[in-house]
């Protein structure tokens, strides 16, 4: 149990110090060649201009260089780097069983995680140097529809998986349709990304999800996949030390699209993979960002089919600002209200 155990904090405390020690060179880069929009504001979700948005944080776009989100998949290659190392030049020692890099558990979702690290990038990099044009939503709609249903399909066809868990009552056969599944659930986790919204408040909503799919693994003996989770939290957390406000950079798409896209694979591994409830568990411990992708939706069809707003702006983490919250807040509470969602999902995981 105790090796068990540092092997999940020690790496976590590997990726942390890694994306500290890391910062200061990125920072250096994004600023020396002006990483951020040449011109501030967006448009909101029907394609109007965003006013109140860009009343509460135009000036900001300007300023504040993005591509942050480099710190956070960095510093968790660097660790899966270092251990793997280890493990090849110290296999019988301490130090070498630390390694969590595994064919069973965390290669696809590592390899998601730098996949779409990759396409965030180069989304972000054409945001900058192209006054705001970045990838077309569509593509990068298409593209997470793509690998998600590689991946379902793998899990289907080479792993058996057809269906998902419901606590205490059993599971949900799915059969074929679990690849469709799977498909329209990363997707919406991919649109929660926009949480990255206010200095701070992804990052403490990210290092508190992924913190708990750790723990949910772990109750299910998947220690290599509770490493990766553990990881990607302490390597947010080491974003999050920097995106404190104000915030010296923004995660953006290269975070964003990263995290998202590993934490969906994660929650598909800890459900009927791992004989666990890692799905259904979600809409606990996903509270923050299952409200932001739900304000979204209401948002646009309160506008389509009623012709007014639901919400003073979408989503909702900038609404609470629009009615007059000071940013930090806004962050802290979700802060808050994520640790008590991972809390409350640990404890269901741990007797379901």
């Amino acid at each position: 149990m105790e090796a068990t155990i540092i092997k999940i904090f020690i790496p976590t405390a590997i990726a942390f110090v890694s994306g500290i020690l890391i910062t200061p060179l990125v920072a250096h880069y994004l600023y020396k060649y002006k990483v951020w929009k040449k011109e501030g504001g967006k448009a909101a979700l029907d394609g109007t201009v965003a006013a109140v948005f860009n009343q509460l944080h135009k000036e900001k776009e300007t300023k504040t260089p993005r591509m942050g989100g480099i710190v956070i998949w960095g510093s968790v290659l660097i660790t899966v780097a270092l251990l793997f190392l280890a493990k090849v030049f110290f296999p019988d020692s301490t130090i070498g069983s630390l390694a969590f890099f595994s064919r069973s558990q965390t290669w696809i979702p590592l390899a998601t995680l730098v996949i779409g690290a990759l396409v965030g990038f180069i989304n972000d990099y054409y945001d900058v140097t192209q006054s705001g044009k970045g990838i077309r939503l569509r593509t990068r709609i298409l593209f997470v529809s793509i690998l998600s249903g590689l991946i379902a399909w793998w899990f289907y066809t080479k792993l058996g998986v057809d269906s998902i868990s419901i606590p205490f009552d059993g599971t949900l056969f799915l059969g074929p349709f679990i690849i469709l599944f799977f498909i329209l659930m990363t997707n919406a986790i991919y649109a929660s990304g926009v949480i990255d919204g206010i200095d701070g408040l992804s990052g403490g909503i990210f290092a508190s999800i992924f913190s708990a799919y750790a723990g949910v693994a772990f109750f299910q003996q998947q220690y290599d996949l509770a490493a990766l989770s553990a990881t990607i939290a302490g390597s947010t957390l080491a974003f999050l030390w920097f995106n404190i406000p104000p915030a010296r950079f923004w995660m953006t798409e290269t975070g964003t699209m990263a995290l998202t896209l590993a934490l969906s694979v994660i929650i598909f591994m800890t459900d009927t993979l791992g004989d666990g409830n890692g799905i259904s568990l979600f809409f606990i411990i996903g509270l923050p960002l299952i409200a932001t992708v739900l304000s979204n939706i209401l948002q646009v069809a309160s506008k389509r089919f009623f012709g007014k707003k639901f919400f003073r702006i979408a989503p909702l983490h900038h609404h609470f600002e629009a009615i007059g919250w000071p940013s930090y807040k806004v962050t802290m509470r979700y802060w808050i209200i994520s640790l008590m969602c991972a809390v409350v999902g640990l404890a269901i995981a741990a007797v379901a």
